[in-house]
């Protein structure tokens, strides 16, 4: 192994707490502002970009030594911001293409695919990091460190990398002009038979979709 990767793996506790801590700001900060535009083409390749980039993030979470808290038990926040209003903007502005599919372990066999929302996922991981920047922002850098670590391996690192597959997926279908199947009847509020499921995700053509955002196929 590298010098440069023990030092990624056994940085400085506070040196990579002010690096995770930046990119995490970054995140937030452009997913904001992203889900304010109009138009999913100015959308979609930006958030393409930041999902890719907190993962970044994620990784060096995941190959970090162990954080343990200073405290037994974690600290009161108060109230968790709320992320209904981001959500509903992705929502309206992501409308033809919010819904996928996902199957949410790889290592569990013959495990049905199951109905996803990118708007979802998005304002479910503003809310998990928001919740470690508060520590962060209080001076608890370790407590931070930890939830950001132990939400990444729970929660928010299987949510961002489902909505980055999703993302990646819809630009390389419309690149390599590769129709995608529409998702009539796919609905994170249905619940369905694992037969329908590849039948319903059925029929948006490229086409449709490579017009709103602005993208050209290969020819």
């Amino acid at each position: 192994m590298s010098d440069a990767t023990l030092n990624s793996v056994k940085q400085d506790p506070d040196d990579f707490a002010v690096q995770i801590a930046d990119q995490i700001k970054t995140f937030i900060v452009a997913v904001t502002e992203v889900s304010k535009v109009e138009e999913p083409e100015e959308a979609v390749p930006v958030l393409l970009l930041q999902v890719s980039q907190l993962l970044l993030a994620g990784g060096r979470l995941g190959a970090y030594e162990d954080i343990v808290p200073d405290e037994r038990y974690e600290p009161d926040l108060g109230a968790e911001p709320d992320t209904d209003g981001l959500r509903e903007r992705f929502a309206a502005l992501l409308e033809p293409i919010d819904v996928y599919s996902e199957v949410f372990d790889p290592y569990e066999p013959r495990k049905a695919p199951v109905p996803a929302r990118i708007s979802d996922d998005l304002a479910d991981l503003v809310t998990d990091l928001r919740h470690g920047l508060a520590h962060y922002e209080e001076d608890r850098t370790t407590e931070a460190l930890w939830w950001w670590q132990f939400s990444y391996f729970s929660n928010w690192g299987s949510t961002a990398s489902a909505t980055l597959r999703a993302l990646q997926s819809l630009i390389a279908h419309i690149r390599l002009n590769q129709p995608l199947q529409e998702l009539d009847g796919l609905d994170t509020d249905t619940e369905t038979l694992d037969d329908d499921l590849a039948e319903e995700a059925g029929r948006v053509m490229a086409e449709e979709i490579a017009g709103p955002l602005g993208l050209r196929p290969v020819q």
